[in-house]
């Protein structure tokens, strides 16, 4: 099977920055207001006067899911994802991918909304947030009951064909890789055939690392419509291009609120942080709820350097209990 040619249609790159560099904005020390007692009762006063405030969340909204970030909390990449043009140079490529993607998709699939994801969703309910743009591929947003995503690079969920176009839900072609790969059950329970132990971590694009010779006897199926290999998760990968009409909403959602919420997120590569810089130029409030320096830190109106499940349970309605 040939390469297959990036689309760049007129959207924006996701961009991706080294593996074991830390970036200059990460080793700042946040301000200590950020850690004072009374910065969540600012927060809470602020969202207060801006009902539907826009939301922003990150890879840190699902950290306590079991989904972890890409970076450590000094703003240090860990691990390299699959870039776009690496999926789309060869049939190799997508074997790894859809090995290690296949292994892990039982227990990404199993992930369920955390307390944070619960709280955010009451608050869009109340009319405090309005809609929740998300960078995280997992849905757990739209489980947790909130009422308005927008999913900026796709989803897990959902699979599309680099040739002809087609769209299937994942579930589908999870069945038909089990069909195809009937020797792999061992390593979805998490043992490999000499008894030893695949990795159970799994990674924020839902793949688990896998040994070389497990990926070589993965067989990949191809798409039911025209044929070809190139079947990939519906999502922006590392490189890949958000579409344009995507961003279009989202810029049309920043300059219509009344003020921005960052959630989990570091603001390390321009997919996000785009529309704080966007928000400020505006003279809206920009608000963030982190564990660590962001690289917006500098737009902030009230920035909170804490945990999102107490900081945001606070903020929320109490749930209601059956």
């Amino acid at each position: 099977m040939p390469s297959v040619t990036p689309q760049h249609a007129a959207g924006v790159v996701r961009t991706v920055d080294r593996v074991g560099v830390t970036p200059p904005w990460a080793t700042r020390t946040p301000p200590p207001e950020t850690r004072d007692p009374e910065a969540v009762a600012r927060l809470a006063r602020v969202l207060a006067e801006h009902p539907g405030t826009l939301v922003l969340t990150g890879a840190g909204m699902s950290t306590d899911s079991g989904i972890p970030d890409y970076r450590g909390r000094d703003g240090t990449r860990r691990v390299m994802p699959m870039l776009h043009a690496e999926f789309c140079a060869s049939t190799e490529n997508r074997q790894r991918y859809w090995a290690r993607s296949y292994v892990g998709w039982q227990r990404f699939s199993a992930a369920a909304p955390n307390p944070a994801h619960r709280a955010v969703a009451r608050m869009q309910q109340a009319g405090t947030l309005g809609t929740v743009i998300t960078q995280n591929v997992d849905g757990l947003h739209q489980r947790a009951g909130s009422p308005a995503v927008l999913d900026l690079h796709g989803s897990l969920a959902e699979v599309v064909c680099l040739t002809c176009g087609d769209r299937t839900p994942r579930v589908d072609l999870q069945q038909r890789l089990d069909e195809a790969n009937p020797g792999f059950d061992g390593l979805v329970r998490g043992e490999a055939d000499d008894g030893s132990q695949v990795s159970s971590q799994i990674r924020p694009d839902g793949d688990v690392v896998l040994a070389d010779e497990h990926v070589a006897t993965f067989r990949l199926v191809d798409c039911v419509v025209c044929g070809a290999d190139t079947l990939k998760p519906d999502v922006v990968f590392f490189g890949g291009v958000v579409p344009k009409d995507r961003v279009e909403e989202c810029f049309a959602l920043t300059d219509a609120a009344p003020a921005l919420l960052v959630l989990g997120s570091s603001l390390a590569v321009m997919s996000g942080l785009r529309f704080v810089r966007r928000a400020a130029r505006r003279g809206i409030p920009v608000l963030a709820v982190t564990r660590g320096p962001t690289r917006g830190d500098e737009h902030m109106t009230v920035r909170v350097d804490g945990d999102l499940a107490p900081t945001l349970d606070r903020l929320a309605p109490q749930e209601q209990t059956p």
